[in-house]
């Protein structure tokens, strides 16, 4: 066996590879690919992400599962409770941007070549495979340089040959349209791989640092703050006239390590504060405790605990001892931070009603009520890929107005012999809005030859 017979050519060696790029690059795998993307995405929209563990057996029970197969298990089995971050969702999204990739490089690019290299039509019988065709007797070539400039063309001549073309943009349009997807797909695999998400519920007048971590990618720990932390100043609540919640703030401030400030924002629904690529957004309240005072002792701060009841409305209570060795007290429960607040005995018989600042007897003591201390629910997210988001998006806004541009191309042909010119043209799209053009620039062509002539079509 001869060296040339025992091993393959660079050809042969390459062509496994070539097939399966040209493989990827199919339009059919691209489609069911962002069907697939799609179906998943929705999925993580409907099934609730980055809860615990008894939510989805509280809400997906395995008797009677949901559709007769969603159950807890397969939610976790599948990851479906963090989809965004699953090795099957990330491949999915990288398979899919490998489509477009390949599908840019063996078929976008070459027809944007192809359109960018043209050549002269140098016989009558070109013309004929053009879908519009004409052959304009005793008509001259340099009659039609003009009228095709004014229509937005770009002339090419030799002689007695001329190309012209417009709207070359319409086939980079697709081009900027694939890159746009590619951009948007790394940001989202970026923010996956290197973002978290947390929760936190803290009161006012505290001062915390991102802890209570809910989900976060493998690389989320740089994206994490220990540097600096967020003290809540103040929470309050703005109510409607008729006691309904219009609205809650935070006043927020980043501080460093020595407690300096180094950024302030009030911030409430829709509107967060954002430090350093992490955004803290206002999405929850609640009632942290009490200020109190009994006789002139000093002010103390007692715990208030969300109470479950059966409307669902939201209550919170705590105990106020009133004797030095917690033998006696009184309840105290409250549903909002208005102010009124139910005072119950230790038999559970209602005591009084009372207010901020308002004192009373109990137990042979003085209690006095001074403030109620709120909380803010905080929702804290950082994702590095929302910037390659946001320009991927962009871009493909401006991907999809250039793919509209119609590429549009005109050869003409003088022939000396018989004082004929042919003229022709195609377009990619917008085939009527092109057929009008041409058929116009022909009857003004005609209009300036010599007189009792007449175009005629060449195309079969």
């Amino acid at each position: 066996m001869t060296l040339s017979e025992s091993s393959a050519s660079p050809k042969e060696s390459l062509a496994p590879a070539r097939f399966l790029l040209k493989t990827i690059a199919d339009l059919r795998l691209a489609i069911v690919l962002l069907l697939l993307i799609a179906i998943f995405s929705i999925s993580g929209t409907v099934i609730e992400q980055g809860e615990t563990l008894a939510f989805y057996q509280a809400n997906y029970p395995t008797e009677p599962a949901l559709f007769g197969f969603l159950s807890w298990q397969v939610i976790l089995a599948l990851g479906l409770n963090h989809v965004y971050q699953t090795w099957w969702f990330l491949s999915l999204l990288i398979l899919f941007g490998s489509s477009l990739i390949a599908c840019t490089w063996f078929r976008q690019w070459p027809a944007l070549k192809a359109a960018r290299r043209w050549q002269y039509y140098q016989k009558p019988r070109q013309f004929q495979k053009l879908a519009l065709g004409f052959s304009l007797p005793q008509t001259s070539l340099g009659g039609i340089v003009e009228p095709l400039q004014t229509r937005g063309y770009r002339v090419f001549q030799d002689g007695p040959k001329l190309y012209a073309r417009k709207g070359l943009v319409g086939k980079i349009g697709p081009i900027v349209v694939h890159a746009a997807m590619i951009i948007i797909l790394i940001g989202a695999i970026w923010g996956a791989l290197a973002g978290f998400l947390a929760q936190e519920m803290v009161a006012s007048g505290e001062t915390f640092q991102v802890k209570n971590i809910i989900e976060a990618g493998p690389l989320a720990k740089g994206q994490i703050p220990k540097d600096w932390g967020i003290r809540v100043n103040r929470f309050w609540i703005d109510y409607t006239p008729s006691g309904a919640i219009d609205q809650f703030y935070s006043d927020l401030s980043v501080v460093d390590t020595d407690g300096q400030e180094l950024d302030r924002k009030t911030i409430f629904v829709n509107q967060p504060l954002r430090y350093r690529g992490v955004t803290f957004y206002q999405t929850n309240w609640g009632i942290a405790g009490v200020k109190a005072q009994i006789n002139n002792s000093p002010i103390f701060q007692l715990p208030m605990a969300p109470l479950p009841t059966e409307q669902g409305g939201k209550l919170w209570g705590t105990w106020i001892p009133t004797k030095p060795d917690l033998s006696e007290g009184v309840a105290l429960l409250t549903k909002d931070l208005q102010g009124t607040m139910i005072l119950y005995d230790q038999a559970g018989n209602l005591s009084s009603a009372v207010r901020p600042g308002m004192s009373l007897e109990v137990n042979g003591v003085t209690l006095k009520i001074l403030e109620l201390v709120g909380s803010t629910g905080l929702q804290i997210k950082a994702d590095p890929g929302i910037p390659l988001v946001y320009l991927g998006f962009g871009l493909l806004m401006v991907g999809v107005v250039m793919s509209y541009f119609s590429h549009s191309q005109v050869w003409a042909l003088y022939q000396e012999a018989d004082h004929t010119l042919y003229l022709g043209g195609r377009t990619n799209r917008a085939q009527v809005h092109f057929e009008r053009e041409l058929l116009a620039l022909v009857k003004q062509l005609t209009a300036e030859a010599t007189p009792g002539t007449s175009p005629t079509t060449v195309n079969n």
